[in-house]
């Protein structure tokens, strides 16, 4: 089973950044299908962005031109870079490992909380 850490997460202003990072052991994120989810109170966890073996990326309507994923293999660790945050960017994060035939999640991280006033 891949194991994840998610870290990075905090409270800033509307208009900051953060970026978040999720440390993975027992499979390397560089042959893996990997993705960011987040989820509020009372709300679906909806994915935000994917990263797929081939460097293909998809990310959701409300992130685009806003937020980037990325892969580190040396360091075998996936980033969500968070730029322009909203107050409706709030939510708990996520790190998922994916199927890379179906795209959904197979393993979770723990989550990281992401908080963005106004």
């Amino acid at each position: 089973e891949m194991q994840l850490v998610e870290s990075g997460g905090g409270s800033v202003q509307a208009g900051g950044f953060l970026r978040l990072s999720c440390a993975a052991s027992k499979y390397a994120v560089s042959r893996s299908c990997m993705g960011w989810y987040r989820q509020g109170p009372g709300k679906e966890r909806e994915r935000v962005a994917a990263m797929f073996t081939l460097g293909g990326t998809t990310y959701a309507d409300s992130v685009k031109g806003r937020f980037a994923i990325s892969k580190d293999s040396a360091k075998n660790t996936l980033y969500l870079q968070m730029n322009s945050l909203k107050p409706a960017d709030t939510d708990m994060y996520y790190c998922a490992a994916l199927s890379c035939s179906t795209g959904y999640p197979m393993f979770w991280g723990q989550g990281t909380q992401v908080t963005v006033s106004s």
